[in-house]
């Protein structure tokens, strides 16, 4: 996608506020416990590479990425350090992850036969390092049953084309104050871990919210994912045991200002009519960029000031009722501090009906990121 460097609008990440809540986190584990930054999905729309690094600064040690390709692109980075892709890669890449140091991770017997016959053919050399995931009741991939457990850990013994490094499950309720599921998941672990008698050398079962609240379960890795980016996993419901500091900011300018008399109507359907005279400013952003088209009626920062976005957000442009005329280039804050006056991805979240995460990743690639410490 083009970037659109010739406009004012932009996400700016500050990386100081990455930096700290990673070095938090690490404050908190045991020496022997080591911290994967999550960089998935552009680094949660904060940036792959630059995150990357700044987690490193910070004491990760190693990444997990949702797909081979974002692997690929921190390896061709120059970064060095362990990655394991979380999703299932499909077996014909095989060769590709073990030549490249890349960790796979795997939910069946089946993928280690069908990978292994691809190591095989291509004449590779290298072991591939995989991590056997655990369905304990997120439901999403993973291993059923012990039994199946038990014979992919037999067949790893005698594989010689693997390197059997790590096993790990996915909690989908730990960031609850109800813990009856998350329970639930911990004792069906336990049970699979009951045939794995020779522990790989990373066993880790912490997101971001199991290593906040349930840390006692870290294992000897955890796989710090939003906490890293500022956002509390449980939205509201939960405190966390530190501050987590924001590090996305998105900000544009008004490039058009103009008096709206009473009766004229703005946008898309004429959904909005003035009531009076008012002043309105066109921002140069829309939800091609990510900043939905359900945000109508919220509102922006300006001058520290809250303002309502009028009539129906464009593909590339929405419009804002201002409090009296302001010059075109003011600032105009969508996320982030202005005056003392704050907008979070969370009230955001909130006024759409969905989690700060889909936020955050669903900014585009045409809002150009800039990092400061």
């Amino acid at each position: 996608m083009v970037i659109g460097k010739h406009r004012p609008s932009r996400i700016v990440v500050d990386q100081t506020a990455i930096y700290q809540n990673i070095a938090n986190e690490k404050a908190r584990l045991t020496d022997k416990t080591e911290l994967f930054m999550v960089v998935k999905a552009n680094a949660y729309g904060h940036g792959l590479l630059q995150v990357a690094a700044t987690a490193l600064r910070a004491g990760a040690t190693g990444f997990c990425v949702a797909i081979l390709d974002e692997a690929l692109a921190l390896r061709e980075a120059g970064f060095n350090q362990p990655i394991l892709v979380l999703g299932i890669t499909e077996p014909q890449y095989a060769a590709l992850l073990a030549v490249n140091h890349i960790s796979a991770t795997v939910g069946s017997l089946t993928w280690l036969k069908t990978a292994q016959g691809f190591l095989e053919n291509e004449h590779v050399t290298t072991p591939l390092a995989v991590h056997l995931g655990l369905d304990t009741g997120m439901g999403r991939i993973g291993f059923q049953t012990s039994t199946q457990l038990a014979a992919a850990v037999a067949y790893l013994q005698t594989a010689e084309q693997f390197t059997f490094e790590g096993i790990f499950t996915h909690f989908s309720k730990a960031d609850s104050a109800d813990t009856e599921y998350f329970e639930q998941q911990l004792k069906k672990w336990r049970v699979f871990m009951a045939v794995v008698p020779d522990r790989p050398k990373y066993v880790h079962v912490s997101n971001t919210a199991t290593s906040l609240w349930h840390d006692a379960c870290n294992g000897n890795l955890i796989r710090f994912g939003v906490g890293g980016y500022g956002l509390n996993p449980s939205g509201v419901e939960l405190e966390p045991p530190f501050v987590l500091h924001p590090a996305m900011r998105l900000e544009s300018r008004a490039v058009f200002v103009k008096a709206l008399k009473a009766g004229q109507s703005v946008s898309y359907g004429a959904t909005y009519t003035a009531q009076e005279d008012e002043w309105v400013a066109t921002v140069p952003i829309g939800y091609a960029d990510g900043y939905r088209r359900q945000l109508q009626g919220f509102h922006v920062l300006v001058d520290g000031q809250y303002c309502e976005i009028i009539g129906r957000i464009c593909m590339d442009q929405l419009m804002i009722r201002l409090p009296h005329e302001y010059p075109v280039g003011t600032l105009v804050t969508l996320v982030g501090e202005d005056h003392g006056q704050t907008i979070s991805l969370q009230e955001i979240a909130d006024y759409c009906g969905t989690i700060h995460y889909e936020i955050a990743c669903g900014f585009s690639e045409r809002l150009p990121r800039f990092y400061q410490n």
